[in-house]
C-alpha cells in the first residue's frame, strides 16, 4: 500500500446490510411491492437484470446505487442496484458513505474480488457480514482517489472493446466453420447419388434402455460406458469421455454400439453428432449409425449430419420440447458419393475444423489474458503504482 494512505475495515466507512429472505408465503407477482434478489443468478455486467420476483415483506432493502456483493456460493462477484430492492440471504448490500468519489468503492471491491472468493463457509462458500465489514479499504485523499478512478475507467473501457472484439470473433468462428461445410456439401449434392442412412449402414437405430425407471441405481457403476445426449454435446466431433456407466445388469436392458458409431441426438439437444471411440450404451434419446465400409465413413456421416442439422433442428422444434424421431432419418436423404471422394472431403473439412479450433483457443486465451490483465490493473491502482 502506498505511504500516506490510511487503510480502514470498510464497515468503517460504508455501511454493510445483510440480506434476509422473506417467508415463503410473500413472493407476489409482477409489480406488486419491491423486486427481490436473491444471490449472483440475476447479475449482469454491471447493474442488476430486471426482477422476476417481488414482494411486500421487504425484510432488508437496499437502495439504488448500493453495491450488492454474492455472499454464497460463488462469492464475491458484485453489481449495483438501479432500484430500491428486497435482498436475501446470497447477498449483501454496502452503502458508501462521503468517503469515497464515485466508483472508487466499486473497484476496490473488484480488486478484492479473488481474495473473497477463497473465503469457505461450513456447508458452501460464503462470507458472512462480519468479514465484508472487515475488508481493508485504502482510503487515499479525494483527488488521488479520482485520478485513480479516471485511470481505471479509461483502462476499463478499453478491455471492455477489446474482450467484444474477441467474443464477437469467436461467434464468427461457429458461422464460418457452417459455411465451409455447407460448400463442400452443396457441391456434393449436386454431383453425388442421394441416399438413406440405412442405405449406407450396417446397423441403424435408437438406443436402449428399457428398464423403467431409468434412474435405478441397480443399473449403474460397472465397465460399459453409458452415452447420453450431453455427452453428445459436449464432444469435439469424437466421444472419448463419459458421466455414467452400466454394470452388467444395466447391459441387459441396453445394447452396446462398437466403436466408431456415429451417435446423432433427437431429443434435448437435438442432432447433436459425435463418433464412439470406444463400444458404449445410450439411450433411445440417441441414434446410432455403424457405416459399412464399402459405403461410407463415420467421419464423412458425422460431416453430413452437421451439414443437415440446421434444417433437422427446426424441423424438431415443438410447444414443449425440441425433439426429432428416427423417421425423421428413415426419410432424408444425403449425397454420398464414393469412399475416396468422402474421404477428400473430409481431409479437407478437418483442415477447416483445426484452424478454426486453434483460433478458438487462441482467442479463449486472449480472453484469459484481459481478466489478467484486469485484476492486474486494480491490484496495481491500490497499491498506489498507477502513474
Amino acid at each position: 500500500m502506498k505511504d500516506g494512505w490510511e487503510v480502514r475495515p470498510l464497515g468503517e466507512v460504508a455501511e454493510v446490510i445483510a440480506g434476509q429472505s422473506p417467508p415463503g408465503t410473500a413472493y407476489n407477482e409482477a409489480g406488486k411491492g419491491l423486486p427481490f434478489y436473491q444471490g449472483k443468478k440475476n447479475f449482469s455486467d454491471r447493474f442488476l437484470s430486471p426482477p422476476t420476483v417481488w414482494t411486500t415483506e421487504v425484510t432488508k432493502r437496499a437502495e439504488r446505487g448500493d453495491i450488492l456483493m454474492s455472499v454464497r456460493a460463488p462469492v464475491g462477484p458484485i453489481n449495483e442496484a438501479v432500484e430500491p430492492i428486497c435482498i436475501g440471504r446470497g447477498l449483501a448490500a454496502i452503502r458508501a458513505n462521503g468517503a469515497f468519489v464515485d466508483d472508487f468503492l466499486w473497484y476496490r471491491l473488484l480488486a478484492l474480488q479473488p481474495e473473497i472468493a477463497g473465503t469457505d463457509g461450513a456447508v458452501f462458500a460464503s462470507i458472512n457480514r462480519r468479514q465484508v465489514a472487515a475488508l481493508p479499504i485504502p482510503l487515499p485523499p479525494l483527488e488521488e482517489q479520482r485520478r485513480i478512478v479516471a485511470v481505471l475507467d479509461e483502462a476499463f473501457e478499453g478491455l471492455a472493446r477489446t474482450h467484444a472484439n474477441i467474443e464477437a470473433n469467436l461467434a464468427d468462428a461457429g458461422g464460418l466453420r457452417t459455411k465451409a461445410i455447407a460448400a463442400v456439401f452443396e457441391d456434393l449434392e449436386e454431383a453425388s447419388p442421394s441416399l438413406l442412412l440405412k442405405d449406407v449402414a450396417l446397423d441403424f437405430g435408437r438406443g436402449k434402455s428399457k428398464h423403467r425407471p431409468r434412474n435405478d441405481p441397480r443399473l449403474y457403476g460397472g465397465d460399459y460406458p453409458f452415452i447420453q445426449t450431453g455427452d453428445v454435446r459436449a464432444a469435439d466431433r469424437y466421444l472419448r469421455a463419459h458421466s455414467q456407466s452400466y454394470n452388467e445388469l444395466g447391459l441387459t436392458q441396453s445394447k452396446l454400439w462398437p466403436e466408431g458409431t456415429v451417435c446423432v441426438t433427437i431429443a434435448a439437444n437435438i442432432a447433436e453428432t459425435a463418433t464412439l471411440t470406444y463400444p458404449a450404451c445410450f439411450p433411445d434419446s440417441v441414434i446410432g449409425i455403424v457405416p459399412r465400409e464399402d459405403a461410407a465413413t463415420a467421419e464423412y456421416i458425422e460431416y453430413v449430419l452437421q451439414y443437415a442439422r440446421v434444417r433437422l433442428q427446426a424441423r424438431g422444434r415443438g410447444a414443449a420440447q425440441d425433439n426429432i424421431n428416427l423417421k425423421t432419418f428413415e426419410t432424408e436423404y444425403f449425397p454420398f458419393p464414393s469412399v475416396a471422394d468422402q474421404e477428400s472431403a473430409v481431409r479437407q473439412l478437418d483442415e477447416v475444423h483445426d484452424r478454426i479450433g486453434q483460433f478458438v483457443e487462441e482467442g479463449q486465451e486472449q480472453l484469459a489474458d484481459l481478466d489478467t490483465l484486469r485484476q492486474s490493473l486494480l491490484a496495481r491502482a491500490f497499491r498506489g503504482e498507477l502513474t
